[in-house]
């Protein structure tokens, strides 16, 4: 006898009682009567099912995989080279962003470069406008987006979609958004967990048969995660993130999962009237931030991916008016910055208590590593004292609780972009091994040798 039970049409969550709210999901008035597993009914049982076949390593071809250039320089930096044949990708952002602006570029890009050489179309799917809205964007962003190998699907079922593509058989195929596309075989609304996590499944089913590289574009939410949450992240190739401030003209693309590459990568995009435009050196935008060279103020390396480049850090402290001084940081964790206070409060003797600290890094970029420890102590004191810097200084080095600076990954990377720009100076940890460099290098083994 089968077991009723209630199915939720969201997440296929079931309960032995109907409720008006998903107690899983939290969605209001999706429960619906079931039996039992029925979400996996129209699957065979895989009990005495012939075994699949085995195939040693040492029988299996080794195949060059030949990258597909974007024609993007920096969107070829970040996947590692180029868009693998059949791979997923998941763009994702906050809204206004750019998604769309760079997918576009891309698109016009790549479509004529096919036009030349195999005469492959580049697919655009848009659920979210109509095709004279996607036109006007194309042709204000590249005067090449009236070719034949540029198509435009307005189409939001995926089944569709699906068919078309196997039908055209796209160099690439661009789905703009994932949240607006839906399943006939589920029942729920567009945008539901279920369904982005359907039409994942069934565009990367035709990606790997087809061997067509597909790119989806996904909504971030509050908590800065791509929405589902997070479903979409283990079932795709690639997880690249679209960042920046709307106040800011430039935009970064990380990569934060590659299959077929390094992670962390990183490109740099200047936002023009014309879309989105690669910016070749990064650490010069960074540093023309900097307007006079004023107390409170340090430059450091950083390195994302393969790359290297300079970015100030700026530090203000001034006497707090309040019982409990404030401690803000833009750019850098909050408490790492509360932690590095703590140690020139209790190594230096700098009476830090009565000071308001706000710490940020120019251009709104986001530091994770510890290698900025050292140029964040010395933005702070630089400003406590307002006393500035050594001119054409750089620093970098990871503070220790007892204040003692230790060694950080790729130093002589660091150093070389630093010499490049003219840097003269350079503080960076006690090194084990000699480093070759024009730079004069100042070696740090405790914080308390730091002079300002």
């Amino acid at each position: 006898m089968a077991l009723s039970v209630y199915i939720c049409s969201n997440c296929d969550a079931q309960s032995p009682k109907w409720a008006g709210r998903c107690l899983e999901c939290g969605g209001w008035g999706t429960l619906s009567q079931g039996v039992a597993g029925e979400k996996n009914s129209g699957k065979k049982s895989a009990t005495g099912a012939a075994p699949a076949d085995a195939i040693p390593f040492s029988q299996i071809a080794n195949e060059d995989v030949q990258r597909r250039s974007t024609g993007i320089a920096e969107v070829d930096q970040v996947l590692g080279g180029g868009i693998v044949p059949g791979s997923l990708i998941l763009l994702g952002g906050e809204p206004g962003v750019g998604k769309s602006t760079i997918l576009a570029q891309l698109a016009c890009m790549l479509s004529c470069h096919l036009e030349r050489s195999d005469g492959s179309p580049v697919v655009y799917c848009s659920g979210e406008e109509s095709a004279q809205q996607v036109k006007m964007r194309f042709d204000r962003l590249s005067k090449k987006s009236s070719s034949d190998t540029l198509l435009f699907i307005g189409e939001t079922n995926c089944e569709k979609i699906c068919s078309a593509l196997r039908h055209h058989k796209p160099s690439l195929a661009i789905v703009d958004s994932i949240q607006t596309i839906a399943s006939s075989d589920i029942p729920s609304e567009a945008g539901s967990i279920a369904q982005v996590r359907a039409c994942t499944v069934k565009l990367l089913e035709v990606a790997k048969q087809e061997n067509i590289p597909v790119i989806i574009t996904g909504h971030v939410t509050k908590e800065g995660g791509v929405a589902g949450p997070k479903t979409l992240e283990h079932l795709v190739d690639t997880v690249l993130y679209l960042e920046g401030d709307a106040s800011q003209y430039f935009r970064l693309l990380k990569t934060v999962k590659n299959r077929f590459g390094s992670t962390n990568e990183i490109g740099v995009f200047e936002m023009t009237g014309q879309g989105l435009v690669e910016v070749k050196n990064p650490s010069e935008l960074f540093l023309s931030s900097e307007s006079e060279h004023a107390a409170g103020t340090a430059t450091t390396a950083v390195v994302e991916g393969s790359r290297a480049f300079l970015v100030p850090i700026q530090a203000l402290t001034s006497k707090t008016y309040f019982g409990y001084p404030q401690r803000k940081s833009i750019g850098i964790d909050a408490n790492r910055l509360g932690l590095l206070v703590a140690v020139l409060s209790k190594r230096l003797g700098v009476n830090l208590g009565d000071q308001d600290i706000h710490v940020n890094v120019v251009g709104g970029l986001k530091i994770a590593e510890p290698a900025a420890d050292l140029a964040v102590c010395a933005s702070i004191l630089s400003s406590y004292k307002n006393k500035p810097l050594e001119n054409g200084s750089v620093l970098f080095g990871e503070v220790g609780l007892t204040g003692e600076v230790r060694p950080v990954s790729h130093t002589e990377k660091r150093l070389k972009e630093a010499e490049k720009l003219g840097f003269k100076t350079a503080y960076i940890p006690k090194q084990t091994k000699k480093i070759s460099t024009s730079i004069q290098l100042v070696e740090i083994k405790n914080i308390r040798d730091l002079e300002i």
